[in-house]
């Protein structure tokens, strides 16, 4: 509650240029809530193939290997495709909704909106990046770990382990991240105290450890 306090009186208290609301400051939104949703839907429908063809793969292997052991951890696999996949079809990024969102306060030409949608989805961004995004597979794949370690072959757990650990890892970084980078540059200001202005640029810094405000002159 305190973060959403501060971003909105800084926000308030910087005063943009008036050509903030120019037809190229419009096509940056354009660029950063469309490509965001584009990239949104290449990235889902990619991992949910990924999962998919994992989970036939699988599948096959649990009853056609030859090895008893590859039979075994093609099982496994089986189990951790299938809650993988199934993630994917149950959640969704949020940049479709917020293309919608943003098309809706365009039309109306409501700017002022437009500027807290976009802190809103870089700080879902933020979130998508964070510890909590990692928690589900820590549990999945320790899990997965221990069960091939109990079968005798510790090192065989410790390689399935690190390596669902590795596919989470470039599950959430090929994430879209569009409203972070856009937040994260530079923007020409004006700060403005009583009679006192103070010209500068400033940006509001959003990472997967913080959020925060960083003001130049």
């Amino acid at each position: 509650m305190r973060l959403n306090h501060l971003l909105c009186a800084l926000l308030c208290a910087v005063a943009l240029p008036a050509q903030a609301q120019t037809s190229d400051e419009w096509a940056s939104y354009d660029d950063v809530f469309e490509r965001g949703a584009s990239q949104a839907n290449v990235w889902q429908w990619g991992w949910t193939g990924i999962y998919g063809a994992s989970l036939a793969v699988n599948a096959y292997q649990s009853s056609e290997a030859s090895d008893s052991d590859d039979r075994f951890d093609a099982r496994v696999g089986v189990v951790k495709s299938a809650l993988a996949l199934g993630g994917m079809l149950m959640e969704s990024q949020p940049h479709q909704a917020a293309l919608v969102e943003y098309e809706r306060l365009k039309a109306r030409g409501e700017l002022s909106g437009v500027q807290a949608l976009g802190l809103e989805l870089a700080q879902a961004e933020r979130e998508r990046r964070g510890f909590g995004a990692r928690v589900g597979s820590l549990i999945v794949n320790g899990i997965a770990g221990g069960v091939i370690a109990a079968d005798g072959r510790e090192r065989d757990g410790a390689v399935n382990f690190a390596t669902g650990m590795l596919v989470n890892e470039l599950q959430i970084w090929t994430q879209p991240n569009q409203a972070s980078s856009a937040i994260n540059r530079f923007q020409p200001a004006r700060v403005s105290l009583g009679p006192v202005s103070l010209e500068g640029e400033y940006a509001l810094m959003v990472s997967p450890q913080q959020i925060g405000a960083t003001w130049r002159y």
